[in-house]
């Protein structure tokens, strides 16, 4: 059902090398791009009315307008399941309580008396948010792309999902739900790249965006890759993954339900165990088959997930090997079952999310841990960080400098503008000064 990978005996590779050996799904999002172009041009060009043609087209159901009506967003909430409500709020109050502490106050330092340099955080204008709505419903992503945006003090937010056909082309009433927990109204019938392209350029009936962030699939990061530089997009998210670091002391029952968990999202999810145990990774592929067999999304997701090239048991000597192997995967979900997880865990350098222990399962973050579940993908943890207040501020310097503090630092400009043959620069100091420069007090 998974294959094994044994990097055992000889020193492991730096670097790229060590990398290559490793699992990950085909994911082209250049060949995507291509795809998407002529999408993205239509709405563009046609607006709502590209909208709602490829809403037929995709999603089988032909939309009247793209806007989710108010009532639809207060019936989804009215009619709404109380279990379901209680848990979105619950998430909701510890999504906050995290996201509220990553609020960026200004601040300003003297450089010299006279001379300062403030920086003020500013939050993006308008932005929109992407819920995916394909093999599942998924309205957590509601919870952690809107409760970032709010804690950022972003004025404008608008959610798009994709219309379907079962609940006559309004998005999933759980979503809508969701939005209206939020206080989110501003909600659009709109999937995949139509509705980055609905953000990125504006319709009708949406006011374009400042920005775009969410998961989705393939097509939704061919269409974030495509706007890059026009709009602000968080990440071009690929398929999800686990990796678990694990020795003899952790349970393989927790171990095997973990990587089905996440397999379960998709034929391309990765689920990667390394560990330094042969008798744990037996127990976990022996416990493996009884727990699919007894789960859903079996042949259409799990087994082709588990299956596939992007999952692997990959045997190590030690756990210091294993820290080495999960570092250069950097995967998005990141467990630690070890022994002193929680030391273990703070060596680790590149993951999206670490969850320590066994009582802290990736699920636990997906839905209610109060951390945000849209992270970096595709090894992209060594370079990127997930969804948080901060991917929706700006950071803006304010210099403010007296004559005295020009006067003083004047002549340092003038020699840097002269040593990178930019003498306007120059020009511009002197100026300041009658043409002569000062010299330094």
């Amino acid at each position: 059902m998974i294959s094994r990978i044994d990097l055992r005996g000889d020193a492991l590779p730096e670097g790229s090398a060590l990398r290559d050996l490793l699992p990950r799904a085909d994911f082209d999002v250049a060949a995507a791009l291509e795809k998407v172009r002529p999408i993205c041009e239509a709405v563009h060009h046609r607006g709502d009315a590209a909208l709602i043609d490829f809403a037929e087209k995709f999603d089988g159901v032909r939309l009247e307008s793209v806007r989710v009506p108010a009532e639809a967003l207060r019936d989804a909430l009215d009619t709404l399941d109380p279990a379901v409500r209680a848990a979105l709020e619950e998430s909701i109050r510890r999504a906050r309580l995290v996201h509220r502490e990553q609020r960026r106050t200004a601040h300003t330092t003297q450089v010299v008396p006279g001379g300062s340099v403030t920086e003020k955080w500013v939050p993006v204008d308008r932005v929109g948010l992407y819920a995916p709505g394909g093999r599942s419903v998924y309205p957590s992503s509601v919870i952690m792309n809107v409760v970032p945006a709010q804690e950022a003090g972003v004025g404008s937010i608008a959610l798009a999902s994709p219309a379907q056909a079962e609940f006559g082309g309004l998005p999933h009433p759980t979503i809508l739900a969701a939005c209206a927990l939020l206080g989110v109204d501003e909600v659009y019938a709109a999937g995949g790249a139509t509705a980055v392209a609905m953000f990125a350029h504006g319709t009708e009936s949406c006011p374009p965006a400042n920005m775009v962030t969410g998961p989705g699939n393939i097509w939704v990061a061919a269409a974030k890759r495509y706007y890059a530089g026009k709009i602000g997009i968080d990440a071009e998210a690929g398929p999800t993954e686990i990796a678990i670091l694990a020795d003899a002391t952790a349970d393989p029952v927790h171990v095997a339900s973990d990587l089905i968990s996440q397999a379960e999202h998709d034929p391309l999810a990765a689920a990667v165990l390394v560990t330094d145990s042969v008798e744990l990774a037996d127990a976990v592929v022996k416990e493996l088959e009884p727990q699919v067999a007894a789960t859903r999304h079996i042949e259409d997701r799990i087994v082709p997930a588990l299956g596939g090239r992007q999952s692997a048991v990959v045997l190590v000597d030690g756990v210091e090997e294993g820290l080495r192997v999960v570092d250069a995967y950097g995967a998005e979900h990141l467990e630690i079952q070890t022994a002193d997880a929680a030391r273990v865990a703070d060596r680790v350098r590149n993951a999206g999310a670490i969850f320590v222990g066994p009582w802290a399962p990736v699920s636990l973050g997906d839905y209610a841990a109060g951390s945000n579940h849209v992270l970096p993908t595709g090894g992209c943890a060594c370079h990127s960080s997930g969804l948080s207040v901060q991917s929706f501020l700006r950071g803006i310097h304010i210099v403010d400098y007296t004559k005295d503090a020009l006067a003083d630092v004047a002549h340092h400009v003038v020699t840097l503008a002269e040593a990178e043959d930019l003498p306007a620069h120059g020009a511009a100091i002197k100026a300041r000064f009658g043409w002569k420069v000062p010299e330094s007090k």
